[in-house]
């Protein structure tokens, strides 16, 4: 075993066993680095990454590779998930010098973790224009040797053209963005959509759901019926591609075709809680039953293969099962008669099954009839036994960390769906997440929140996304359950978050703490990609709290973010979903929502609809300016420092929301 054997991440330790001498990133490596002159390998991926371990098997696991790269090299592995800085800040250099970006990288830095070259996944032999990782570890070793003052140059340029981008932000000044940015995404993403089969842009195609959330927004704040029938019609297709497990619910992390089909069979716990948290608002809006069977099984697919012990949420299953790709979900069209019997031919039908299959002589089940999801009795039958035939078939591999930011993305998805619905059993575990997450990924002698946790330990200080992402769930989990620590719980959050990560120069927050490891640069992450941005995240939440704690500063820094990227959400707005929803509660005024005493019939009223303006303040009372003064048994409806009149009625209280 190598030095990965003492690791937390699932994915380190796969390559425990390599012939590689890897380090896990860290001073040991790079003084090594140092002591030999050597430069360093650094290989970055995670656990559900399918040609992460294909260029494992090919390579790292090949003893003359690894002779070469031990001889030639300090190697070192990262598990982007528990590093997404150190991620970020390569994957930035490597796209700057090849182009593109993606997992496996591979990074070669000097000893002071400068990087010169960069790349994907090498190939164990040349093919299809790519040298083989032999040749490429042979090339770079030849110019630290005989060119190095060039890659020293290159370095430190890259490395300065990196920190210009860091630092490149600053508040624009002039008008704040409005309402016309939010339109001008939704334009955007027009011109983008796919008018076929749902979703923005062409192969391969990844769910979008802060893409489809901000046309639900927008149909709901400006009635706009297109908006809502691309946000449908990407749904329903989505929900009726291959992308979608039929048997156990949840979604794959992409497509690899235009028509949702053919997955790349990962599942991730961030692609649960946003595309969920998308069914869950269109079911809201729309009514339709066909959203909430999809909230509810994939929200229930979590809970059951998802779900530790002690009430976190784990990170990923992986695309392989027996070493291959899919070969847990997919069917012969025999073996699905044989475990279905007599509702075979239902669900033949009903899952587009043939001989010939869909996907390398096996079927991918999917619903050719678009958006026709609610299954007749015998389909249902039919996709239990199925199911129960699956579950004997060897599961693919679990990536079993837990991570604070995936898991405040879940928990905010879970506490506002069990309150929709009033699912009490979603709650119950909603409160055992946030439970377990404030005892176990908060270091126990000075609070500070941690990034991973695996095994009984938690590791890595955690990051700007980590705190944003728990101070939405923890708002969320008040507004769910109208209990008064997780406001408490939220507060302490939020002020951790921009005590540690706050550019008091330019505002906005850093992805690093200033009590963090420095890097060659320190970063922003203001971009919103399958994961909300930090910043973006950490706007939206500051707005919301604020509003239900009455605190002008959390106010102060979420326009201050919005202000820092004025410029930027107006040339480029729909790379910026998630922060509109930012830009849109500051532009109009939130809607706070007071429900004084034991009114259960007032606060399911707010609950059950979506109400992205809303904020809702209930049961046991903390310090706001919500309950102060307010008799029991009536609702508030409160915008802009002005007050409707309290009502007990649920209609009038649902008129004044309206109005």
């Amino acid at each position: 075993m190598n030095r990965l054997a003492n690791e937390t991440s699932p994915y380190l330790q796969q390559h425990k066993d390599n012939p590689v001498d890897w380090y896990p990133w860290g001073d040991e490596a790079f003084a090594r680095a140092r002591a030999e002159d050597k430069p360093i390998l650094l290989s970055v991926g995670y656990a559900a990454c399918h040609w992460c371990h294909v260029m494992a098997h090919e390579s790292f696991e090949d003893p003359a590779t690894a002779e070469l790269m031990n001889e030639l090299f300090v190697n070192v592995k990262v598990d982007r998930e528990e590093r997404p800085d150190v991620d970020s800040i390569y994957m930035e250099a490597v796209q700057a010098m090849s182009g593109h970006g993606g997992w496996p990288m591979t990074v070669f830095l000097t000893p002071d973790g400068e990087p010169f070259f960069g790349g994907t996944y090498f190939p164990p032999e040349p093919r299809m224009n790519m040298p083989s990782f032999g040749q490429v570890c042979q090339a770079v070793a030849e110019l630290w040797r005989e060119r190095r003052p060039d890659v020293l140059a290159q370095a430190k340029n890259l490395a300065g053209a990196l920190d210009q981008v860091a630092s490149a932000l600053a508040p624009a000044g002039g008008e704040r963005p409005g309402l016309e940015v939010v339109r001008a995404a939704r334009d955007a993403l027009a011109a983008r959509f796919d008018n076929q089969y749902g979703g923005f842009g062409r192969a391969p195609k990844f769910p979008q759901p802060d893409q489809v959330e901000l046309l639900l927004r927008h149909h709901v704040r400006e009635g706009d019926e297109v908006s809502l029938a691309r946000v449908t019609m990407t749904l329903d297709a989505m929900a009726s591609g291959g992308i979608y497990d039929h048997l156990g619910g949840g979604f794959h992390r992409y497509s690899v075709d235009q028509r949702w089909l053919v997955p790349h069979f990962e599942k991730m716990l961030y692609d649960q809680a946003l595309v969920a948290r998308a069914y869950l608002h269109a079911w809201q809006v729309t009514g339709e039953a066909r959203y909430l069977q999809v909230l509810s099984e994939t929200v229930d697919y979590v809970r059951r293969d998802l779900r530790h012990s002690e009430g976190g949420f784990l990170s990923s299953e992986d695309a392989d099962s027996e070493g291959v790709e899919g070969k847990f979900y997919v069917w012969s069209k025999a073996e699905m008669e044989s475990v279905a019997g007599a509702d075979a031919a239902d669900a033949v039908a009903w899952w587009g099954v043939t001989a010939a299959g869909n996907f390398e002589g096996s079927n991918i089940l999917h619903r050719p009839v678009r958006g026709d999801l609610i299954r007749p009795e015998p389909v249902e039958r039919a996709r239990q036994a199925l199911f129960a035939a699956r579950e004997k078939r060897v599961r693919p591999g679990l990536d079993d960390k837990v991570l604070t930011e995936w898991n405040g993305l879940f928990l905010a998805t879970l506490a506002e769906a069990a309150a929709a619905t009033g699912r009490d059993d979603w709650l119950v575990d909603a409160r055992t997440a946030g439970e377990f997450l404030l005892r176990a990924l908060r270091r126990p002698e000075d609070g500070r929140w941690l990034r991973s946790w695996q095994g009984g330990r938690a590791r890595h200080l955690a990051y700007a996304g980590d705190h944003a992402a728990m101070v939405d769930a923890l708002t969320r989990l008040a507004e769910a359950t109208g209990e008064a620590r997780w406001v408490e719980a939220a507060r302490g959050t939020a002020d951790a978050m921009l005590e540690l990560f706050w550019d008091d120069a330019n505002g906005g927050l850093f992805t690093t703490g200033s009590d963090a490891e420095r890097l060659i640069t320190r970063s922003k992450d203001i971009l919103d990609n399958v994961i909300p941005s930090a910043n973006g995240a950490a706007a939206v939440a500051l707005h919301r709290l604020g509003a239900l704690v009455g605190e002008p500063r959390y106010h102060d820094r979420a326009e201050a973010i919005v202000a820092l990227v004025a410029e930027a959400l107006r040339q480029h707005p729909a790379a910026f979903c998630h922060l509109l929803g930012a830009v849109e509660l500051g532009a109009e005024p939130v809607v706070e929502v007071a429900v004084v005493g034991d009114r259960p019939d007032l606060v399911g009223a707010v609950q059950r609809r979506w109400l992205p303006q809303v904020v809702l303040a209930w049961g046991e009372r903390y310090p706001s300016p919500l309950f102060e003064g307010r008799r029991d048994g009536l609702a508030y409806v409160c915008r802009n420092y002005a007050c409707q009149a309290p009502t007990g009625d649920v209609d009038e209280l649902l008129a004044q929301l309206a109005a």
